[in-house]
């Protein structure tokens, strides 16, 4: 569009907004500015294409994934009006006054332009106020002046189901100047200036820093031509003692990094030369420190939840996007010397040193743990990572494959040997599933096969390559007969999948098979099956659910569903169950059927805390980590025992659902939703909360200690006033308190007094604990979140699952268990059952039956005028 439009509807003699001029440089630079011009609106801008691309909002945007707010597009700005905040004379085309509402980065899914010009932007903001996925869609036809568009948040853990205008309404002050508009216009002879029109000096490129000294040891050397890798022993629990040290197993390609005189080759497992395929990590190596060195690590891509997918790694190397890292976890040659007889965490020190000043670039060193390996094994896990690999820290380097070095992994994966397809069916193309195999001594020995893991892409070419390789007979063991053999081709042994699955079946088939990708760096033969040894005198540690010991009396906890093999379920409490061996957490591979048949097992925990309450719903139809989205309302395809309740919304009655059984619950499953959010307040009365919760959520890095002890903090200040609290995890990475109370006020009473309540906590520790949504009041402080406490507004119910990688729950706890090593994410699908059946007594005893309000004397206790 080009700044043409905009110039010609300004006089810059009368207005002192910027005349500006198209960028040269790209920035990724976000701004909204809050706009008092004939109608109050918000204009959203996004840097591309060396201007500002603007949309105007009326409502402005809302944090509720479930509002789509108009967006008009309008002309370009230039980059200069990012900075502007103040006074468009009356008269002026927009005159009003303009407040700078957020500003910060953003970063496109994809190539930015050809987003727009299909009319779908996907894109993360990193701003003060506003964080998180966005969409900008645009809807079909034109008016002759003006195209619109749809603004919406993405469903993640930045959005806050149900809270409409809240984020504008809470926050309507400047993020620059902190004033409002009625300040700003009370000076009316305030005038831009441009900090870009400031000199600033420019910086001169730092001198390259001198490498390390090589740690004592190192033998004088040349750089070595070839070096066999140290691999690990799969075992099945990490080793105990602070000889061994534990690191993050990460999921992409083991490869070494050669620099020598400024070059840099990078070398597989298997000796192929892949510089060209890592160029970036290539040239990141060059810029060491050294002349010469050698490296060992992994190349993986790093998701935005912090883990690595091999499936992403080959997108990348398809011609994706995605930026690579190499994680270096060894240092074998520096500089003439040869460090591999040097004991490990000398090595690492080394390392360390090297990579100074590169821990958030191309490359990264792989740091580690001494000690304390089961508590770093279950960390990794239920992060969702790959698992660990442990290595003795005071031993040398030593090729080949040992038990010095052994890796523990939290899901079965492993490569498998591709042995023929199967003929695609419907509207699939390429092929149908892969058959695969595995060695057994010296022959292929049948293993199963695998259809979930392609795109489209993958389909065709997997199956161009699969075409060149086909052979008459199976080149393997115990094939396949009768009809399943009528639809198979056979190939060639020549190709290595990485496959994820649950576990192997009895007659050595694989259960719930995920293809990740191709591997290349690995060779066919070196492919068996992969069987966990004993790594000696470790024992499993348990979770600690309580620090004190109860005694079981009849009737304390709900009765937990007796375990069923998932195998030929298909209906349940006669909701039929389609595609139930649609993976919905790939990497666990629980499928449809499984969540079902959990929520099946643990419907008396949870039906009485969703009973009759209006319901926001998340739904991932294809599963975690593809495409979600809210859904708040019903319509007349849901079936009758979704109960239906009508709700004011925008001067309309809009319909809300509810459930109040498990046959309403599958259900839910059966439509592919993994969370489920809640309204305070019940169905017969939806204007009076019976509910409340604080959210305690922790600004990056900072510790679960300082969680846990904000947690506590909420809890004295609300016992303080008299009110009984209950606590549970989130599932995500804080906690919430919640509190159930008498239906007396109303939803802006209680808002209030729970705002009251939170800036009355934060006013007497205001360095450590914040009120304020804006990501530049959460540094280093942990935000109590009061808003979920609005009308319409929800939180995550009790004993629902996460739409987050590991399948969490957010689970009830004891205050007890906060002295214990539980934290938010702790418990998911697959061990909360194993909890809920320990349990001596349920930890929410009493929620539903407790009767207390919020009185006068409690409103005045925490500042409240009355």
């Amino acid at each position: 569009m080009g700044l043409q439009e905009y110039k010609r509807k300004r006089d810059f003699k009368k207005t002192p907004e910027p005349a500006g001029k198209v960028a040269a440089a790209k920035g990724s630079s976000f701004v909204i500015q809050k706009h008092a011009a004939t109608r109050l609106h918000y204009d959203f801008r996004l840097e591309m294409e060396g201007v500002l691309r603007s949309w105007a909002v009326p409502k402005g945007p809302s944090l509720d994934p479930g509002e789509k707010r108009l967006a008009v597009h309008v002309e370009d700005h230039p980059l200069d009006y990012g900075g502007f905040e103040g006074v468009i004379p009356k008269g002026e085309y927009g005159g009003g006054t303009v407040l700078l509402w957020d500003h910060g980065t953003w970063q496109p899914d994809g190539d930015p332009v050809k987003a727009y010009r299909k009319g779908h932007i996907k894109f993360q903001l990193d701003g003060e106020k506003l964080h998180g996925g966005w969409h900008l869609v645009r809807l079909q036809g034109k008016d002759e002046d003006k195209e619109n568009w749809l603004l919406f948040k993405e469903n993640d853990e930045f959005a806050v189901a149900g809270s409409g205008d809240a984020v504008v309404q809470e926050y309507p002050a400047s993020v620059t100047t902190g004033l409002t508009l009625e300040e700003i216009a009370a000076n009316p002879d305030r005038v831009w200036k441009s900090n870009r029109e400031e000199k600033v000096a420019k910086k001169k490129a730092p001198a390259k820093k001198a490498a390390p000294p090589p740690p004592p040891g190192a033998r004088k050397a040349k750089l070595p031509a070839k070096v066999a890798l140290q691999l690990a022993t799969l075992v099945s629990d990490p080793p105990r003692g602070d000889e061994w040290i534990h690191e993050l197993k990460f999921d992409g390609y083991r490869v070494l990094c050669e620099l020598k005189d400024g070059k840099v080759r990078i070398i597989t497992r298997n000796g192929k030369d892949w510089t060209d395929r890592f160029g970036s990590v290539a040239e990141a190596v060059s810029a060491l420190p050294a002349k010469e060195a050698l490296l060992d690590g992994e190349v993986a891509v790093l998701l935005p939840n912090g883990t690595t997918s091999f499936q992403a790694l080959q997108n990348a190397l398809g011609g994706g996007k995605e930026d690579l890292v190499y994680f270096a976890f060894d240092l074998l040659h520096l500089d003439g010397h040869d460090l591999r007889p040097v004991p490990l965490l000398q090595r690492k020190e080394a390392l360390a040193a090297l990579l100074a000043g590169h821990s958030e670039g191309t490359i990264r060193f792989s740091d580690h743990v001494q000690g304390a390996g089961e508590e770093f094994y279950r960390h990794a896990c239920t992060h969702g990572l790959e698992g660990i690999i442990s290595k003795r820290a005071d031993l040398p380097y030593q090729s080949g494959r040992g038990k010095d070095w052994v890796k523990v992994k939290c899901l079965k994966r492993q490569e498998m040997v591709i042995v023929g397809f199967t003929d695609p069916e419907g509207s699939r193309s390429g092929f149908g599933a892969l058959l695969l195999a595995v060695n057994e001594g010296k022959e292929l020995v049948y293993a199963g096969k695998v259809g979930t893991g392609f795109n489209t892409r993958t389909l065709v070419d997997l199956r161009k390559k699969l075409g060149k390789l086909e052979r008459k007979t199976p080149a393997f063991k115990k094939a396949p007969r009768g009809a399943e053999a009528r639809r198979s081709h056979w190939v060639e042994p020549k190709l290595v999948a990485e496959i994820a699955f649950t576990e192997w079946t009895e007659d050595s088939a694989l259960r719930h098979p995920v293809f990740q990708g191709l591997r290349e760096d690995k060779s066919p033969d070196e492919v068996v099956r992969e069987v966990a040894q004993p790594t000696g005198k470790v024992e499993k540690k348990a979770v600690k659910t309580t620090a004190k010991k109860t005694v079981k009396k009849k009737g304390e906890t709900p009765p937990l569903g007796p375990e069923r093999d998932p195998e030929d379920v298909t209906e349940i409490a006669g909701v039929k169950i389609s595609n139930p061996d649609r993976v919905l957490y790939p990497e666990q591979g629980l499928t449809k059927r499984e969540l079902a048949l959990f929520y099946e097992r643990i419907q008396a925990w949870i039906l009485p805390h969703l009973k009759n309450r209006p319901l926001t719903l998340v739904r991932c139809p294809s599963g975690q980590g593809k495409q979600c989205f809210y859904q708040k309302h019903v319509n007349e395809q849901f079936p009758a025992f979704i109960k239906r309740v009508q709700v004011e919304e925008g001067g309309a009655a809009v319909p809300y659902g509810a459930v109040d059984s498990l046959t309403g619950l599958i259900y839910l499953v059966q439509m592919g939703v993994l969370e489920l959010h809640i309204w305070g307040s019940h169905l017969d009365d939806i204007e009076k909360p019976d509910y409340i919760v604080f959210d305690l959520d922790p600004d990056e890095g900072l510790s679960w200690e300082r969680v846990v002890e904000g947690t506590l903090k909420v809890r004295e200040k609300l016992e303080g006033l008299g009110l009984r609290t209950w606590l549970k995890t989130t599932g995500g990475k804080g906690l919430h308190v919640c509190v159930p109370i008498t239906r007396r006020g109303e939803w802006d009473e209680v808002k209030a007094f729970t705002k009251a309540v939170v800036e009355s906590i934060v006013a007497d520790e205001p360095d450590r604990y914040t009120s304020k949504l804006p990501k530049a009041s959460r540094k280093g402080k942990i935000f109590i979140d009061y808003l979920r406490n609005g009308r319409g507004a929800t939180s995550i119910g009790a004993y629902s699952t996460r739409a987050r990688t590991g399948a969490p729950v957010s689970t009830p706890l004891f205050w007890e268990e906060l002295e214990t090593d539980v934290r938010a994410n702790t418990y998911n699908v697959r061990n909360l059952p194993e909890r809920l059946e320990s349990l001596d007594s349920d930890p929410w005893a009493g929620f539903l039956k407790e009767r207390q309000s919020i009185t006068a004397a409690m409103r005045k206790a925490v500042g409240m005028k009355s």
